[in-house]
This record gives C-alpha cells, sequence and structure tokens, in this order.
C-alpha cells in the first residue's frame, strides 16, 4: 500500500470514528439521560472502532485487502 493511500485512509478513519463516538454520545444522552462520564465516553468509544472500520473497508470500498471479486 502505497503511503497517500494509507494516509487518506487513516484520514478517514479518525473522521469517521469521531463522528460516530459524537453520535454515539448524543444518542446515549438523548436516550436514556444518564450523565456522560469517562466510563461511557471509553465504551462508547471500543464500540465505535469497529464500525469505523467497517465502514472504511467495506462502505468506502478502500482497496487495503484484496478480496478476489466474482465475474
Amino acid at each position: 500500500m502505497n503511503r497517500k493511500k494509507l494516509e487518506l485512509f487513516l484520514e478517514f478513519l479518525l473522521f469517521g470514528l469521531l463522528m460516530g463516538i459524537t453520535e454515539d454520545i448524543i444518542a446515549v444522552k438523548a436516550a436514556t439521560g444518564a450523565s456522560i462520564t469517562l466510563s461511557t465516553i471509553i465504551i462508547i468509544t471500543i464500540v465505535a472502532i469497529p464500525f469505523a472500520i467497517v465502514g472504511e473497508l467495506l462502505v468506502d470500498r478502500q482497496d487495503i485487502i484484496k478480496i478476489p471479486r466474482k465475474k
């Protein structure tokens, strides 16, 4: 993988992760009314990481991992 492609992937991954965390914090606060603590943010971050990765690899179709496609 070339450096430019890796930089682009990491940039969008970080942005997607930050947006996911922000979105989840708003959803938790709106749905439960619970106070947002450090432990809540850590749990939200752990949950958001896989979704950000899947969003980058599958939805945006980055060819980081070469997957043979059927013709």
